[in-house]
């Protein structure tokens, strides 16, 4: 991806792909494709204009543009990193809108480009798509380990066992997911949710850390999707944020692009 992230890319599906907006079938294409804009970590879909139902109309508004060095999730869809027009599209009732981007590119002169965040809900043939369109080339590895590993900050260890869950996930850092009997401390859950298109719905546990509390540290699926069932119940800090050890072996912070895009996506 690293090598690419750069370009842009795009990888025709033959899943059909619907979206609803207002109520009603605003979009239904069995031409389909995955775009990835320059610097986007997640594709969006592209459709023909002659598989939308309703109106295509230009934008007022001027496509944005961000200095990112990747543009993640959490960076709205009206930021873009190539040349192109900014459109709507307008629900079959004419209430409705939901925005579009037809980049100038000729390969893709007859596509548009569509705000998934847009529209009221995704379908890929007939099982709905929550966060964003899925990437083909994601993948999402369950382990479990015996492997020992300890959870600090600051001095106080907030998680110590030899039962770990790891969870390899495609251009992310190594997470550790942990029985919830054997993380420490006072935690309570949070308000915040997020959405991962590969995982499901994470809630959030805040922890008092030497007597003043850390704000949404660690994450829970407690229905993951299937790709991710091993990991239900169990607790995962932000590494970003915390010490781990590792067999003995203090590891790391991750510090890389992707890894603060994580932290600055999740709000924390």
């Amino acid at each position: 991806m690293w090598s690419t992230i750069g370009q842009l890319r795009y990888e025709p599906t033959e899943k059909r792909i619907r979206a609803r907006l207002g109520g009603e079938t605003a979009v239904d294409s069995r031409r389909a494709v995955l775009v990835w804009e320059p610097r986007r970590v997640v594709p969006s879909y592209a459709v023909p204009v002659a598989d939308l139902r309703g109106a295509l109309e230009p934008d007022a508004r001027e496509p944005a543009r961000s200095e990112s060095p990747v543009l993640h999730p959490g960076i709205p869809f009206e930021v873009h990193s190539i040349a192109g027009e900014a459109l709507v599209v307008r629900g079959s009732r004419g209430e409705d809108t939901a925005r579009a981007f037809r980049p100038a590119d000729p390969d893709l002169a007859d596509y548009v480009i569509l705000d998934f965040y847009g529209f009221d809900a995704w379908f890929e043939e007939d099982e709905e798509i929550r966060g964003h369109p899925r990437d083909p080339f994601h993948r999402v590895d369950v382990r479990r380990s015996s492997r020992s590993v300890r959870v600090e900050l600051d001095g106080e260890v907030l998680a110590e066992t030899s039962r770990p869950t790891v969870v390899f996930e495609t251009n992310l850092p190594v997470r550790f997911y942990l029985p919830p009997e054997d993380v420490r401390g006072d935690r309570r859950p949070t308000e915040k949710r997020t959405y991962c298109a590969y995982k499901g719905q994470a809630s959030y546990w805040s922890f008092e850390v030497n007597g003043l509390p850390v704000e949404n540290l660690a994450w829970t699926y407690e229905e993951p999707l299937p790709d991710a069932t091993a990991v239900a119940g169990l607790i995962a800090f932000f590494d970003e944020r915390v010490d781990v050890v590792l067999d003995g072996e203090r590891r790391e912070r991750p510090d890389t692009v992707i890894a603060r895009a994580v932290v600055e996506e999740a709000g924390v």
